[in-house]
């Protein structure tokens, strides 16, 4: 390529921004957001160029530098079909949230301390870069180590972000986000030991050589340590508090943090350990449905539009998981694009949720209605990502669903009478879906307006812009879903 070092630079550039902005920040405080936006806009150019060359050839595209010479400890960076897609979406997402953040993180502070904070202003970005960074590194690890400190640099500075800019009791649950997390990434980090007792390496391609017991104790403290951080059911009791009272301009990060498991069991267990990860086939598959309903129903349950779109999480990223589950290639494939689009249409909705609260002040679903008229394009937002989650055509979703349950179909027929009514239980499921996600768009933009909030102004284009462009990048893939398929297919067949 003529870019050198594109992947490494595209982990680099943000945290030597976020590392500015954390040292002087106050300095540049009123373009600390700008400043955040345009280093995360490099790193997806650089993502950018790096598909198109993978489209091109096939060919994945390999980093490698000397971490430390005791034990030959190298630090890896690979795009190939599987990671480089998820690490550029992800990365897109983090660049839209970080132009809505510019005028929601001011507006926040000034709500939490009542006066210009410079200072706070800029470390929320810095604190945001370093959170973006730590997404991007775990897509494209080669090393189990590096992996790992990828995972909790996603974790430190969102628990700061909590703790400093949430909502409600944000102190407390920003420590019960860190505690519940934590733990799941130390069950994976035992899981990595226990590799490296088997192999006596941490790269990725050495778990195919693990064998017997260990493989399947590697496999079970990796699976149940990032089963906690995509919060199934039982494990699910962190998230709703932890995702509807953060900032929402991080919202949509969170979501992405929650679903990254689907990517790393894939990784890792489904390309290194497949004939031990199939013996957890079917109970994931019902493990995944039991929260796939209970999620639904706890949605439906809520009158808080962003505790709403919190509960979802829960139920959607059950979605991703029933597909990899199912141990089929449409399975496998349709559900890393499903946690694609779910995370582009998560964070369309919850952004919109953060600009009823940034335009009105109010969460509680049952004091909106009729904005649509004051808001046209915020109200277009929510019905395109309540489109998305729902898999209705022709956006992202609709071709990501069918192309899951077409794998957790072809699973079923060679399997048992369960193997079959696991894919129907599962659109069953759906149908909720198209429940949690319409009906608040009814509720706050349609029907009376209340009296209070006739007078409600359209919302900043800082915010709403970045939105749109998301969700024409989710018409795009559900227009011509081989983007996305020719680079999954290439890697996970």
């Amino acid at each position: 390529m003529l870019i050198p070092s594109p992947l490494l630079q595209s982990i680099i550039v943000p945290v030597i921004m976020a590392m500015i902005l954390g040292i002087v920040g106050r300095k540049f405080a009123r373009i600390a957001g700008l400043l955040a936006c345009l280093a995360l806009v490099y790193s997806t150019i650089l993502l950018m160029s790096v598909g198109l060359e993978i489209w091109s050839t096939l060919k994945p595209i390999h980093e490698e530098y000397v971490w430390s010479y005791l034990k030959a400890l190298k630090f890896g960076l690979l795009a190939d079909g599987l990671s480089l897609p998820i690490a550029l979406v992800m990365n897109l997402i983090c660049t839209a949230c970080a132009f809505y953040s510019i005028p929601y993180i001011r507006h926040r502070i000034e709500m939490l301390y009542g006066s210009r904070k410079d200072g706070l202003y800029s470390l929320y970005f810095a604190l945001y870069l370093l959170f973006a960074t730590g997404l991007i590194g775990v897509a494209l690890s080669t090393n189990l180590i590096a992996m790992y400190l990828f995972v909790e640099l996603t974790l430190i500075p969102s628990y700061f972000m909590i703790d400093l800019y949430g909502y409600h009791d944000r102190h407390r649950i920003a420590m019960m986000y860190f505690i519940w997390n934590h733990l799941g990434a130390g069950l994976f980090l035992i899981g990595i030991v226990l590799a490296y007792i088997g192999t006596g390496s941490f790269e990725i391609t050495a778990l195919a050589t693990l064998k017997n017991e260990l493989a399947f104790w590697t496999c079970f403290f990796v699976l149940i340590g990032w089963l906690i951080k995509m919060a199934v059911f039982g494990f699910h009791v962190w998230l709703p508090y932890a995702h509807g009272e953060h900032p929402t301009s991080i919202a949509a990060i969170i979501a992405t943090i929650v679903g990254l498991g689907n990517y790393v069991i894939v990784r890792l267990l489904i390309e290194q350990l497949f004939e031990v990860f199939r013996i957890f086939s079917v109970p994931l598959m019902l493990w995944s449905l039991i929260t796939m309903i209970y999620g639904a129903l706890l949605t439906i349950a809520q009158d808080d539009v962003k505790r709403l779109y919190a509960c979802s999480t829960i139920s959607q990223t059950a979605y991703s998981l029933l597909g990899i589950s199912s141990c089929t290639i449409l399975g496998v494939v349709g559900g890393l694009f499903y946690f694609i689009s779910h995370i582009i249409g998560k964070c369309i909705l919850f952004s919109v949720a953060g600009i009823m609260v940034y335009q009105t002040g109010i969460r509680d679903m049952r004091q909106l209605g009729g904005l649509a008229k004051n808001m046209p394009l915020t109200a277009t937002l929510a019905v395109l990502g309540s489109m998305i989650l729902s898999a209705i055509p022709p956006l992202s979703g609709f071709q990501a669903e069918w192309i899951m349950f077409a794998g957790i179909f072809r699973q079923g027929f060679h399997g048992s009478l369960t193997g079959l009514m696991i894919p129907l239980i599962g659109i069953f499921a759906t149908f909720l879906t198209l429940v949690y996600t319409f009906w608040p768009v009814k509720r706050i933009f349609f029907g009376p307006v209340p009296e209070s909030l006739r007078n409600v102004k359209r919302a900043p284009l800082t915010m709403t812009i970045p939105l749109l462009l998301l969700a024409i990048v989710s018409l795009i893939l559900g227009v011509y879903p081989d983007i996305i398929m020719r680079f999954l297919n290439s890697a996970i067949s």
